[in-house]
């Protein structure tokens, strides 16, 4: 069990620091987005690849903040469920839901989306948009953040598991967000 725990801390270790570059594309995004529009309306200029770059960016927040969240602990839960049951009750869960479907989904999405950015990089894609950027950098990030959210997914799943055996202890408390 130690060898898989040393394993789950690099994973968290790398997944955090993803989660860190997620955290400065928000706002890169912001920066970009909001000197596009003063330069749209201040110079009448304006250029296709700004705007491809924030949904680039979004799509980096989203693909390799996942992972981070997930070891933060404030993924999406059914609330009804979850709530109800004891520390262990959420530990099996929590190991069931990792193994039948976070693992094998994300491992799948990673498979059926690395196809697709690697005829792009091969070929050198480029966008269609007048002034539009390169779109394998974009596409890598779905293979990429599916394959971090899997390596996560085994990181979380190696403490739950530690958990149910008592060799760690892990706190299974969840606050239901604020609506």
């Amino acid at each position: 069990m130690a060898g898989l725990l040393a394993f789950s801390r690099g994973v968290d270790w790398l997944n955090e620091k993803f989660g860190w570059l997620a955290d400065y594309c928000v706002l890169l995004a912001c920066l970009i987005s909001a000197g596009n529009a003063t330069v749209r309306y201040l110079l009448s200029y304006s250029t296709n690849g700004l705007l491809e770059i924030q949904w680039y960016l979004f799509g980096a927040v989203v693909l390799l903040g996942a992972p981070y969240t997930l070891k933060r602990n404030e993924h999406v839960r059914v609330d009804l469920l979850y709530m109800s049951l004891s520390p262990r009750g959420r530990l099996w869960v929590d190991t069931l839901g990792f193994t039948i479907i976070l693992i094998p989904a994300s491992l799948y999405l990673a498979w059926l989306s690395f196809p697709f950015f690697w005829q792009s990089f091969v070929s050198d894609e480029m966008s269609q948009n007048a002034g539009g950027l390169i779109l394998w950098p974009a596409k890598l990030l779905l293979p990429l953040g599916f394959a971090l959210l899997a390596i996560q997914g085994m990181s979380e799943l190696i403490k739950r598991v530690a958990a149910l055996g008592g060799a760690i202890e892990i706190a299974t408390d969840y606050e239901k967000p604020l609506q």
